[in-house]
């Protein structure tokens, strides 16, 4: 049984292969300490459980589905709510921008409204631009496949429906002898994985707030603080602790 990540090196939703040489790499991602850093924080408690995005690619490959496949997809690639990428319509998609976007739309519960800020239960709308090209024209493909109505959802199912297609997704690959390794993957999984795949590109905190929909800081504070795992003491993966005695007595008695 193959246990993920390998060296999985291919990014695309429909290719996963093993080279030495990886041409798909994103450029300045260094995915060996990007899964040691994972795993420091999956056996940390309070930390975000999230994939890579070569795992992701390998995820999303055993979705054989096409509309099942792009809602994972849209997660993915947008970071949104399993509510919010539900009540998505063909109307809320701009594929003709400069810079194509997604408005995803919740229901922020406000206490104390202020000025400026949406009351209780009034509905909450942020836009997500689409930074992947590849996908943008896999989405405009499906709308033009699937959907109909411009302001109907374009998947007319539940959450649980969606958590069910999550779980098939994983039987497959489980099926294929693949296996992840953290534990109860979620759609939920895939908008802490978006969160991360930027924070990991340098996306700045205030854009990760924005792009994520977090009212409070503290909330987008839970994916960068994963980097005070290794980043903290500035990668040097080079401090030591043990030092040899003899050495070590010398410099005590050097005034």
């Amino acid at each position: 049984m193959t246990i993920l990540p390998r060296e999985i090196l291919q990014n695309s939703r429909s290719v996963v292969s093993v080279h030495n040489t990886p041409p798909a790499v994103p450029v300045g991602m260094d995915y060996t300490l990007a899964y040691a850093l994972r795993q420091l924080a999956a056996a940390t408690t309070g930390y975000p459980r999230y994939l890579l995005a070569p795992e992701v690619a390998v995820l999303l490959d055993a979705v054989a589905d096409l509309r099942q496949r792009m809602l994972f997809d849209l997660i993915w690639n947008t970071g949104a709510r399993i509510n919010e990428a539900l009540a998505v319509t063909p109307e809320d998609i701009v594929l003709d921008a400069a810079r194509p976007f997604v408005v995803l739309h919740t229901l922020k519960q406000r206490q104390q409204p202020r000025p400026g800020r949406p009351r209780k239960n009034q509905p909450v709308k942020r836009a997500v631009p689409l930074l992947d090209e590849a996908f943008t024209v896999r989405l405009r493909d499906h709308l033009a496949t699937f959907t109909r109505h411009r302001t109907k959802p374009v998947w007319g199912i539940t959450d649980d429906t969606a958590r069910n297609w999550m779980n098939i997704a994983l039987d497959e690959c489980q099926q294929h002898g693949i296996r992840f390794s953290i534990p109860g993957i979620t759609p939920k999984t895939l908008r802490h994985s978006f969160a991360m795949h930027l924070a990991m590109h340098g996306a700045l905190p205030a854009t990760l707030q924005a792009y994520m929909g977090h009212r409070d800081f503290k909330s987008t504070q839970h994916y960068l603080r994963v980097f005070a795992l290794d980043v903290g003491i500035g990668r040097n993966r080079g401090i030591q602790f043990t030092f040899p005695p003899d050495p070590a007595m010398l410099s005590m008695l050097t005034p």
